[in-house]
């Protein structure tokens, strides 16, 4: 959450809205797009006080490494620049595109610091450096220790004007992760930064699942023996136990509903049930004699993706909610399991085995055509989409067979391991677009 010490204070230029609608450069539903050249200079310290020096300097390298973690923007080394904006100045009048345009930029972003009395502003400027305009300017205002939270909000906006979409600046990533011995769940923000333990039980905690709001998070947890369901309010000290004689696992939340699905064995079989996030059954979803778990939904809400073993083998089914009607989605191998519904298309991830090794995949839900996202590098599991369908979290173990969180982007490239911590990672789950956190 944005602290009330972040203010963004205004345009630095007003713009008409028809003329940021002319900015269409990337376009998220393609992944094959080349990567959008962009340059980041250092920032200028207004004022050339040591602190500012080095918020320049952090504030300059933060912003480049978050867009550069999109992976839609290729950053220009700094090395090739021909102009210093931290020296000579950071508006429209003070560069020169020529300069930025022979280096093989397409964009230009330039920013100013000031620190004083224990506060810090920030002004951040995108320059389209071929129609030598500048397209966003924004001033911020808040304490050093909100420096990131200023990034994050330019980023957005940035991605906001060139696709469409605010992007992933302010979700996070759940997962399970084993530093202490037990399976506790942790939550990072969306690039790995601020990993923060949620449970605390020195017990089994799986499968956390993040609601619409990006508010409450569910989770099976073997705390007290047997496995319940546990959904927590993650800024606020309530929440609800769903313990059923057998098992309660595998939560999935129901977009724009507070409402959830889960595996539930108490009537002898494990079916999927529909939930309240109070707890409260609403009715029983699946009849199939046999497992059904990992229940997934589209971004509607009106079908849900789920595992059965009604065919023979672990395979993936899709159910119209309304209708109940259940069609089969995967036949190509004999073990598929661990679907994630694109929360923009109709694509889904999902694991397959194939060679003796589980490996990420991509299914087109009209087609069935699918696609192999990873090979040959270890077991690579639990994939998780991003809020805006770009990027892919999961887990894998090529690295000396220790399961870390990587993400890549929804082509299967640019794969990159999100962060390190004691122990074994797995079970990544991301967010909505805006989740809740310390």
């Amino acid at each position: 959450m944005v602290k009330r010490s972040l203010l963004v204070l205004a345009l630095l230029i007003c713009l008409p809205a028809t003329l940021f609608a002319q900015y269409d450069y990337v376009r998220i539903s393609n992944p094959f797009l080349h990567k959008i050249p962009i340059a980041v200079p250092l920032f200028q310290a207004l004022t050339g006080t040591e602190p500012e020096v080095k918020a320049a300097q952090s504030g300059a390298d933060l912003l480049a490494d978050t867009l550069e973690f999109t992976r839609y923007f290729n950053l220009i080394n700094r090395a090739a620049f021909l102009e210093r904006p931290d020296r000579t100045g950071v508006t429209l009048a003070d560069i020169d595109c020529k300069n930025w345009r022979d280096i093989g930029a397409e964009f230009l972003i330039t920013g100013g610091v000031t620190v004083a009395g224990g506060m810090m502003e920030m002004e951040l400027r995108l320059f389209d450096v071929f129609k030598e305009r500048m397209i966003l300017g924004k001033k911020y205002k808040g304490k050093p220790v909100d420096q990131r939270k200023m990034i994050r909000r330019f980023c957005a906006e940035v991605m906001e004007q060139l696709t469409g979409t605010p992007g992933i600046f302010e979700s996070r990533i759940a997962f399970i992760s084993t530093g202490d011995g037990s399976k506790e769940i942790y939550a990072c923000e969306f690039d790995g930064y601020n990993p923060q333990r949620i449970t605390r039980n020195s017990s089994i905690n799986l499968s956390p699942a993040w609601s619409s709001d990006g508010q409450w998070l569910a989770y099976t947890s073997y705390r007290k023996g047997g496995p319940d369901l546990y959904i927590t309010h993650l800024t606020e000290n309530r929440g609800t136990v769903f313990s059923k004689e057998g098992i309660n696992i595998a939560p999935s939340w129901v977009p724009g509903q507070f409402m959830l699905a889960a595996t539930l064995s108490f009537e002898g079989d494990q079916e999927i049930y529909l939930l309240t996030g109070s707890g409260t059954v609403v009715r029983r979803l699946t009849r199939s004699w046999g497992i059904d778990v990992s229940p997934t939904f589209s971004p509607d809400g009106k079908r849900m993706a789920f595992v059965s073993g009604r065919a023979g083998s672990p395979q993936i089914f899709i159910m119209d909610m309304g209708s109940g009607r259940t069609q089969r989605l995967t036949f190509e191998g004999g073990y598929n399991t661990n679907p994630s519904w694109n929360p923009v298309n109709d694509t889904i991830a999902y694991c397959a085995m194939t060679g003796g090794a589980f490996n990420v995949r991509v299914i087109d839900v009209k087609t069935g055509a699918t696609v192999a996202l990873t090979a040959d590098q270890g077991d690579n599991e639990s994939p998780s989409w991003s809020p805006d369908g770009s990027l892919i979290a999961f887990s894998s173990t090529r690295e000396a067979g220790v399961s870390r969180i990587y993400v890549m982007t929804a082509a299967g490239t640019d794969p990159r391991r999100l962060l390190i911590l004691p122990g074994e990672q797995t079970g990544p789950k991301w967010s909505p677009a805006v989740a809740a956190g310390r």
